[in-house]
Parts: structure tokens; C-alpha cells; sequence
């Protein structure tokens, strides 16, 4: 593959370019602080994968969702791990569950613990369990913000 000088462009050209195209459609979370905050939130269990959440604070200037991977080294070789990353970013970008929010939904912060599981899967199903499970975890939160909410007025 040539870019536009002529020049040969490698797999890490592409891959950075899947990573902002997946960044362009939801915010991202990159550092570890985030991804430990995450993990003090609320979780729910499936068996490819288990999804955590976290309401941002009122004061963060963030869009309405940012999404982390989580892809340990139990899970597999970093191919195996690789691949789960790529299915799991194309597949939140196929749910339409994670453009549309809630009414009244809160910002929030999600990050998706991958397990092997998720290679195993048709695409479909693994696109369709992700985004059930997004929306249980918005209603979950939105109930429990909304709860908060009347308790402190």
C-alpha cells in the first residue's frame, strides 16, 4: 500500500488510522488512572466479556461516553489478543446502542474486560450481546443517578 508521496505505508500507519476512526466516534480512555476508576464502578458479566462502568463527575469536561479495552495476557498470545481488540472496536462501532444515549442519561465511562470467549463468537452475537449489555448498564446508572439525584434535594 502507497501513500500519497509514494511512499510504502505499514500495518502500524493502519492500524493507527482503525484507532482514530474508533476514537472519532467515541471518546477513549488512555491512561491508567481512568481505567482504575472504572473499576471501582458498576459491573456486569458475560461470558465473552465483562463490562464496568463508572458516571463521570459533574465537573469533567468529556463527551457523553468514552470506551477502554482490557485484554490481559491470560487471554492468549498477543495475535489472539490483538485480534480480540480489533473485533471488540468494530463491534462498538457497529452498536447502535453506543451513539444513542439515554434520555437524561449521565456521561459515563465504560471499559470492557475482554476473555478468550470473544473469538469463539460470531461477530453478530458478539455485536449484539455488547450492545445489550451498554444499555443495561445506561438504565442501571441512570437509575441510580436518578436516585442520588432525589436523595440530595
Amino acid at each position: 500500500m502507497t501513500g500519497q508521496n509514494g511512499e510504502s505505508v505499514g500495518a502500524s500507519a493502519r492500524t493507527s488510522s482503525s484507532v482514530a476512526q474508533f476514537s472519532a466516534i467515541h471518546g477513549r480512555l488512555k491512561e491508567r488512572q481512568q481505567f482504575l476508576a472504572v473499576a471501582k464502578g458498576a459491573r456486569l458479566h458475560d461470558a465473552a466479556f465483562t463490562l464496568q462502568a463508572k458516571v463521570q463527575p459533574a465537573d469533567a469536561q468529556t463527551e457523553s461516553r468514552r470506551f477502554g479495552l482490557t485484554v490481559t495476557k491470560k487471554t492468549g498470545n498477543s495475535v489472539e489478543r490483538n485480534r480480540i481488540r480489533r473485533r471488540l472496536r468494530a463491534a462498538l462501532r457497529d452498536t447502535s446502542v453506543t451513539h444513542n444515549t439515554l434520555p437524561n442519561s449521565p456521561a459515563c465511562d465504560y471499559v470492557i474486560v475482554a476473555r478468550r470467549e470473544c473469538l469463539s463468537l460470531r461477530f453478530a452475537d458478539l455485536t449484539e450481546k455488547l450492545g445489550a449489555l451498554i444499555a443495561r448498564m445506561d438504565r442501571r446508572l441512570t437509575k441510580t443517578t436518578d436516585t442520588h439525584q432525589a436523595q440530595n434535594t
